[in-house]
């Protein structure tokens, strides 16, 4: 029997056309032409059905609504498909890829984000292969987790990056290790697949509206500058530090800051600045006086995981202890181990 997959066409490039104003989405106009690529309606292909969002978005409109949308969706729908394919603008693709491995709890089903730098209406588009390929790899129901499928490279969906604006291999997956190469055949990495079988059916979080925040330290940056944000409204914040989790000396400001955040019941996650590697709070003097001030390890996240765990974790109702815990443990494979966790 054929597999099922069902396409959710949220905007984004490669369904766009051009206008006088630029490229822009066109409702009821891709379906019709998916309609016409004969590989993808081919007897060897699975079936498939597709939903197309009202209004179609820009990636960059793309948050915490449009998340629980597609979660949504794919909760609905999920005993009447084998596999889910999630089309998606390429800007903010890896946040959303996060947020749905997190808000999708016990999954047993590929889900799969692509989309193209070139619109599928466009000479040279990458958009038929990301498409077809996706498609493929969502029937095939080998690699039951959220996933990010773009320019041959199959990656986990909270370990990846857009690292290109321009070329055709626009993500990366720079502390995780691929989990198939589509070349002349689909060659699957099952070492590195996620392996926590699922032991309750599928549970959908939908993430509350909380306030997060994101800071890139620079040479020079004023603390004090930020100080005013530190409410107890504010739920979480990502520091995007140098190196290892390393701050500035210079300027004494940071560490009162983080220590009223801490005081106010917000979680401050120290991620690094340097695509590949890991904070080690600690290593250095400089990142031990974060861990003291109350900040927990991003460990090796990208900055994009850590924003969507700690909406998700947000959303839980847990202790401010609890998700200081859960934010360093691994719970999709968002990160590696972290040995200096401590495990509830």
């Amino acid at each position: 029997m054929r597999k099922k997959v069902l396409i959710i066409y949220s905007g984004g490039t490669i369904g766009m056309v051009e206008t006088d104003r630029g490229y822009a989405p066109k409702a009821d106009y891709f379906f019709h032409e998916l309609k016409q690529i004969p590989d993808l309606n081919s007897d060897e292909m699975p079936l498939w059905d597709m939903v197309e969002f009202t209004p179609l978005l820009d990636s960059s409109n793309i948050a915490v609504n449009e998340w629980n949308r597609i979660g949504k969706m794919i909760y609905e729908n999920y005993d009447k498909y084998d596999g889910f394919v999630v089309l998606h603008g390429t800007d903010t693709m890896a946040y959303t890829a996060s947020a749905i491995s997190f808000m999708l709890e016990n999954l047993d089903k590929p889900v799969i984000f692509t989309g193209s730098q070139i619109p599928l209406c466009k000479l040279r588009s990458d958009a038929e292969d990301n498409l077809i390929t996706s498609v493929m790899i969502a029937g095939e129901g080998i690699v039951r987790e959220v996933c990010l499928y773009f320019g041959g490279k199959l990656m986990r969906g909270c370990s990846c990056i857009k690292a290109s604006a321009d070329g055709l291999v626009a993500f990366d997956s720079p502390n995780m290790d691929i989990l198939a190469d589509a070349g002349i055949s689909i060659d699957y990495r099952e070492p590195v697949y996620y392996k926590k079988k699922p032991e309750k059916p599928l549970k959908y979080i939908e993430f509350r509206q909380s306030m997060i925040g994101v800071i890139k330290i620079f040479p020079g940056i004023q603390f004090r500058l930020f100080e005013s944000i530190m409410t107890d409204s504010l739920k979480g914040i990502v520091l995007e530090t140098f190196g290892t989790g390393n701050i500035p000396e210079y300027d004494d400001d940071l560490l009162p800051i983080v220590r009223k955040a801490f005081e106010n019941g917000t979680i401050v996650v120290v991620c690094s600045q340097c695509q590949q590697g890991t904070v080690r709070l600690g290593a250095y003097e400089t990142s031990s006086r974060l861990a003291k001030a109350g900040a927990v390890s991003g460990w090796n996240m990208t900055t994009e995981a850590a924003v969507a765990k700690l909406y998700y974790l947000l959303s839980k109702d847990l202790s401010i202890s609890e998700i200081k815990v859960l934010m360093e443990e691994n719970l999709r494979g968002e990160l590696t181990e972290n040995p200096m966790a401590v495990h509830s």
